[in-house]
């Protein structure tokens, strides 16, 4: 009976090249990408054409998907460039583009008809109806607004068509307006975030003004700094892996276009092994438990809630005393190369944060296991011993005392 339980998709977000390659060695079936055009997320590192291309056949070659988003809300001075950019796509063959606007949809339909659709969060999917129109036109997939309950997730299952696929979010930041189509931004500094330049204002501090008393702040304290109104837990469903199975869902969507190569390995690692370890028996899963909520919590994060899985949202999954996220473990940087020399251990990375000769760091790898090393020695590129790395996105060769593999990562405690 389990071995006939269908496999969901792990779909892991990628900002840069770098982080795809991650991606896909700690275990998406998927990664979604954004271009330098058409994305909600403008502050993104994104792909060019070149790193999208060199993108898509790294993962192929690794029986991994690429996903494209085209997701803004188009204006009529975009669609020339739109069309321009889906003749692009066509001739790069992604597996799915992933759009919101019904006009965009029809231009991709009309260039690129061999590429999947897939509807974006963005465009309100909260029932079977809407589903079923999409499938109408063409779209393979729809991704749920993340205001439905599993319930609801459920009832869509039964009422639309059997190939018809359900992509839902299962962990990642929450937005405070509905579906993300916040006009917050917009409003208080002219960055829209239905067209990805949003500056998350829903973050910020607020107090309260009475309308005959204006210029009167009324502050509203939860504590001495204040209270963020607007300021959403983020999502976290690895503790109910089953409970989504269950629903129907196809594709288990993280979010986080703008995170780093760490949270995307922790991220992807643990859901990986969550979703593998229940699929091979409830029984193991449910003992792992423990070791999903450990490595799901050293990344970064602000709290965590089950958003509107199991009803309404609530107070609970709001953060009224702080913007702040929590951040156990600081990224040293990804292993490019490694060599062995008589017996020493060397590693290749492009350095992300400082550390220094004589730190004791993890090596992440991507079956689960960390393993604590030291830093025996750092040198530059040209064989120059070097005490400490203070230079972000400097080259460095680092002897270690245990053995490192090409794309495991190096981390510290923060």
């Amino acid at each position: 009976m389990r071995d006939q339980m269908k496999r969901p998709e792990l779909l892991i977000p990628a900002s840069s090249l770098e982080v795809l390659k991650t991606a896909v060695f700690f275990g998406a079936d998927a990664v979604y990408i954004g271009g330098e055009a058409f994305s909600l997320r403008a502050k993104a590192k994104n792909f060019s054409a070149q790193e999208m291309r060199e993108g898509i056949a790294f993962a192929h070659s690794r029986g991994v998907k690429v996903h494209v988003t085209a997701n803004i809300l188009a204006h009529n001075r975009d669609i020339e460039e739109a069309a321009i950019y889906f003749e692009e796509l066509r001739r790069l063959g992604p597996d799915a583009l992933i759009i919101s606007d019904p006009g965009m949809f029809l231009l991709a339909r009309e260039i690129c008809p061999e590429i999947d659709i897939h509807i974006s969060t963005q465009a309100n999917n909260t029932n079977y109806r809407t589903f079923r129109f999409w499938y109408g036109q063409g779209a393979k997939r729809v991704v749920c607004a993340r205001e439905l309950s599993l319930e609801e997730i459920a009832q869509i299952r039964e009422n639309i068509p059997r190939d018809m696929e359900i992509e839902c979010f299962i962990h990642g930041s929450m937005c405070i307006s509905y579906s993300g189509r916040c006009l917050l931004s917009n409003f208080f500094t002219g960055r829209d975030a239905n067209r990805g330049a949003c500056t998350h204002p829903c973050r910020w501090k607020y107090a309260v003004v009475e309308e005959t008393r204006p210029g009167e702040y009324l502050p509203v304290y939860e504590n001495e700094r204040g209270t963020f109104l607007f300021n959403s837990k983020d999502l976290c469903m690895i503790e109910h892996i089953p409970e989504m199975v269950s629903a129907g869902i196809d594709s288990f969507k993280i979010e986080g276009r703008m995170k780093t190569a760490l949270y995307v390995a922790a991220v992807a690692r643990t859901y990986r092994k969550a979703i593998d370890d229940y699929l091979e028996s409830e029984e193991k899963y449910l003992a792992n438990r423990e070791w999903y909520r450990s490595e799901i919590g050293k990344c970064t994060y602000r709290q965590f809630s089950t958003g509107f899985y199991f009803g309404r949202s609530d107070e609970g999954n709001q953060i009224y005393d702080s913007s702040t996220y929590v951040n156990e473990y600081t990224y040293l940087g990804s292993v490019e190369e490694t060599k062995e020399c008589e017996g020493r251990f060397f590693a290749r990375i492009e350095q992300k944060n400082k550390f220094c000769v004589g730190d004791v760091i993890e090596i992440m790898k991507p079956d689960g296991s960390n393993v604590k090393t030291r830093v025996l020695s750092l040198s530059t590129m040209d064989g120059c011993p070097v005490e400490s790395a203070p230079h972000a996105r400097q080259a460095l060769w680092v002897e270690l005392e245990a053995r490192a593999d090409d794309y495991d990562l190096l981390r510290c405690r923060a």
